[in-house]
Formats: structure tokens, sequence, C-alpha cells
């Protein structure tokens, strides 16, 4: 659905997500253990009142752009859905050393060819991420790659997700103790940012304050949690990294057809805990 020039709202019928474990959400649970996450979300969304909506979602944790443009992209053309979201090139970022003007013009060109099909594209920027203990040094490159990802939605007429600024991700409790991935909270402002951006009006706004924290954890209750997060997720990461190997390597997208896609019913939303 997209508000046209006419005051008209467009339906979409066919969605397809493409991406990496952000696109795939990770870490925002179903009950039977699958992930749900945004995309799965907007979904629900786009699909209230539309018997015939299709979904596809082809993301897989791990991706890197390279990954995405040749396994992924030629999939969507031909499939040529009314709506694909794409948020990709964030694990080509965080690798030390990568060109980040290069991984944007990969992007930028991903984009064109989308667009030149005639397909809406969505496209979502990396979140600012001052606020993450060691994960803050990232902060150049990605407010980097935003820029180019703003010129690049300017340039292609594309819708952008700009989640940089939304202030409600700049919470610890929108994020997994990995420090990469959004919580089940996260994951849900995240489709109401992103089905605000399309038009589509829903029934819950994801500037919603958080509840009220009363106590702020201590400066060596948090250099500990530093500790244990470069022990369980960084050092894993790097030595992936350096072997070559992915956390998708062995598995297959969730929803790879374009398909038809029921509205789940209501299920209780594992979010933060207001303490």
């Amino acid at each position: 659905m997209l508000a046209k020039g006419d005051g008209s709202v467009r339906e979409y019928d066919s969605y397809v997500a493409l991406g990496d474990s952000f696109t795939e959400g990770l870490n925002d649970f179903n009950p039977d253990g699958t992930f749900r996450g945004w995309a799965d979300r907007l979904a629900e969304i786009l699909a209230e009142g539309q018997p015939g909506f299709q979904y596809a979602n082809l993301a897989l944790r791990g991706k890197m752009l390279a990954e995405i443009i040749e396994e992924q992209v030629p999939i969507a053309l031909e499939l040529k859905p009314d709506l694909v979201t794409l948020c990709a090139g964030g694990n080509d970022v965080i690798v030390p050393g990568s060109d980040v003007d290069e991984i944007a013009a990969q992007l930028d060109e991903v984009i064109g060819k989308l667009r030149a099909a005639g397909i809406d594209v969505l496209v979502f920027n990396g979140p600012d991420t001052k606020h993450l203990p060691v994960m803050s040094v990232l902060r150049g490159k990605i407010g980097i790659y935003n820029a180019h990802l703003w010129t690049s939605a300017i340039r292609h007429g594309a819708k952008i997700v700009d989640l940089w600024a939304m202030d409600p991700l700049h919470d610890p409790r929108a994020w997994s103790d990995d420090r990469l991935h959004f919580t089940a909270e996260g994951h849900r402002r995240i489709a109401l940012r992103a089905a605000e951006v399309l038009g589509v009006p829903t029934s819950e706004d994801w500037r919603e304050p958080w509840p009220v924290v009363d106590a702020r954890a201590d400066w060596i209750t948090n250099r500990r949690s530093d500790l244990a997060w470069t022990k369980t997720h960084l050092l894993p990461w790097i030595r992936r990294q350096l072997r070559g190997e992915s956390m998708g390597d062995g598995l297959s997208p969730k929803r790879p057809q374009l398909e038809p896609f029921a509205v789940r019913p209501p299920v209780s939303d594992d979010r933060a805990p207001a303490s």
C-alpha cells in the first residue's frame, strides 16, 4: 500500500524481502522457535485485508553483499513483486579495512536494477551505534554508508527507512545481547516505521516511549558485560571471517518462494521488561 499523488493508497499484492540476518529476523522468535522479525511483521501489516497477498523472504544470516547480489537479487528480478525490501552491506561494512564507498556503489547498482524493473524498493540505512559499547567505533563508517544510501534512494526513486534517526533504537533494550541484532520489540518498532514510510496506516506508534528504568548499570558491570560480549560474540565472529565461514552456511531461506501469506493470530511479543 503506497500513498499516490491523487491521495489514494496503492495496495501491494506481493512482497519479497532481501538481505541478511536483520531481515531474516534474528533475534525475534516465534512460539515455535523460528525467527519472525520486522519483515514478517511488515508482511502481516501489508496482508491485512488482502486475501491474495504473497510474500517471500530470501534473507539469510551472515550473507555478504556479493552473496545477496548473486543469490537473492536475480530471484527478486524474476519474481518481479510489487515491493522489495533491501537491507544489505552491513556485514561488509563491519569488516576491518572494507571500502564503504565500493560497498555502497554495488548496492546502488542493485537498487537501480530493481527500480528499472518497475519494482517499488524500500531500503534501510544503518542504525546509530553511538550508544552501543565497543560497536560505537563503527559509527563513522556507518554514517558514510548511510549518506551513500540516501543518495541512491533519491537517485533511483526508492524509499528509505532511516534507522539512524529512530530514537527508540538508541535504548539498549532494542538490542539483543550480541549487539548486532534487535530484540522482538526492536523488530516491532522497525516494522511499524517501515509501514509508515510506505504510507500504510497502523494502530501502533513506533515512537512510543520505553518504560522508565529505575537504575542504570554501573561502570564495572558495563565493563564485565563488554568482556563477556567480546568472548561470546566478537571473537567467534572474527574467527568465522578469517576462515571464510558464515552463520548461514548450510541453511536455507525461511520463505524461498513467493507464496500466499496468512496473518498470524496475535501472540505476546517478547518485549523487554521495564527493569
